[in-house]
């Protein structure tokens, strides 16, 4: 669980609210279902236009991500293609063979198929490196729509500002009205560049920060196994991926 990610929704609209009651507003006066309506349904709207059905359901799918991060464990894919190594060392790469029922991962699995059938290594990095780009492309998209809506949301924000404000002028002569038109107005700009600035721009950020951070796991993977390929010493392969680990570069 990603206690930043609560902890960042709590904070930014816990700001925007406590700031609201300090200055003695009320809150109540944010709940406007017109203004609710106008801005996230105009943003869902024109955000399903803009992407295909593949990209929306992906992007569904990953905001799971923003709270539970999809990340490997860089350390334990070390030790894994380090045992990958000894492995092939002490077995061949057709000892690799074994391991592979017990990896999950589809990148992983076709990496290992990929040395067991003693492919090249420069066609074994081409391939895998194609499906690496293919993954972090799909992530990416995915991600972008979240910043679709982050853009989306403050315009349609004026748009529902405008039509209130038109509300107003049609009932100039019945003051009982205004309120509630200007109301939607004001509110309706609130919902957009508040939803924008406070989800939906950070949602999209944070999961392309997911995805690159998978991509350069991948990455990691990609040069292990393109060196146990190549039979270099697996104390040398450990050293040259010890380079992933942040870790490392401490004072």
């Amino acid at each position: 669980m990603d206690i930043l990610s609560i902890a960042g929704v709590f904070v930014g609209v816990g700001a925007v609210l406590l700031g609201i009651i300090l200055d003695g507003g009320d809150i109540h006066s944010l709940v406007n279902v017109p203004a609710l309506i106008i801005v996230f349904g105009g943003t869902f709207g024109a955000t399903l236009l803009q992407f295909p059905p593949a990209v929306f359901v992906r992007s569904m799918k990953m905001f799971s991500w923003v709270l539970i991060a999809k990340e490997m464990n860089l350390s334990e894919q070390i030790d894994k293609v380090i045992y990958w190594s000894l492995l092939a060392r002490k077995e061949g790469l057709l000892g690799l063979e074994d391991a592979l029922p017990n990896e999950e991962d589809p990148f992983i699995k076709k990496g290992l198929q990929l040395l067991v059938d003693g492919n090249d290594p420069d066609a074994i990095r081409d391939i895998l490196e194609m499906d690496m780009d293919a993954k972090e492309s799909m992530g990416l998209q995915a991600a972008g729509l979240y910043e679709a809506m982050g853009g989306y949301a403050p315009t349609i924000g004026i748009l529902g500002a405008v039509m209130g404000l038109i509300h107003v002028m049609q009932n100039l002569t019945n003051p009982e009205l205004l309120g509630q038109g200007i109301a939607t107005a004001f509110v309706a700009t609130i919902y957009g560049v508040g939803s924008a600035n406070l989800i939906f721009l950070p949602v999209a950020n944070k999961l392309k920060a997911r995805v690159l951070a998978l991509t350069q796991a991948r990455e990691m993977l990609v040069e292990g196994i393109i060196a146990i390929a190549e039979g270099e010493n697996p104390r040398n392969i450990k050293l040259k991926l010890g380079g992933y680990l942040l870790d490392s570069y401490k004072d």
